[in-house]
């Protein structure tokens, strides 16, 4: 099954112009098992000439590459898998049209239900998160590490911590339950 690749370090590109040398360095440096490619406000053929970028950095460094929101860039360079936060298509639709040969991760915040019903509508991991204050989402829902153990107890799915992680607490968030730890400023900060 791919979600037993989700564990260890979760990348997250930075919402900037692509450094494909600054993303690699930090794949070898850490050993980043997942990067997840997340990119807001660019146009269609940017993303996809980024995405396709870093999908063969992926599978040169036996990466798992995960894009974030977008099930048709997703499908279209081949990702691995899809990421979907509470405000986009909803897992139960997305493993519909993607099959199970993706993975499918979605962002259940602080709550039990979103992790029961992201687990019931397919998904293959869940994030859960801000952990810790975080600058990139500084509004984000806190989740505690305590929290995180609850949780746990409930779903049978990967947990990926998200917020405010970096190389210095990510320990604490691993032993709280979780299998992967997501990072942005943690990997990326130029």
């Amino acid at each position: 099954m791919l979600n037993q690749r989700i564990q260890g370090l979760y990348g997250i590109t930075p919402d900037k112009d692509l450094n494909i040398d600054l993303i690699e360095n930090a794949i070898k440096k850490h050993s980043i098992n997942i990067l997840q490619y997340r990119r807001k406000a660019v146009n269609t053929k940017t993303k996809v000439e980024e995405a396709k970028k870093l999908l063969n950095l992926c599978l040169e460094h036996n990466t798992l590459f995960i894009v974030n929101d977008d099930m048709n860039l997703c499908q279209k360079v081949g990702a691995h898998g899809l990421h979907l936060g509470q405000d986009d298509l909803n897992a139960k639709s997305a493993r519909e049209s993607l099959g199970n040969q993706f993975i499918i991760g979605v962002t259940c915040h602080n709550s039990l239900d979103l992790a029961i019903q992201a687990e019931q509508n397919g998904a293959d991991y869940i994030a859960l998160g801000a952990i810790f204050k975080s600058n990139n989402k500084p509004k984000a829902i806190h989740c505690s590490l305590s929290r995180i153990e609850e949780i746990k107890k409930y779903i049978s799915i990967p947990i990926v911590g998200i917020g405010g992680i970096n190389l210095k607490n990510q320990d604490n968030v691993y032993r709280s339950g979780c299998s992967s730890v997501a990072m942005i400023d943690g990997l990326f900060m130029e």
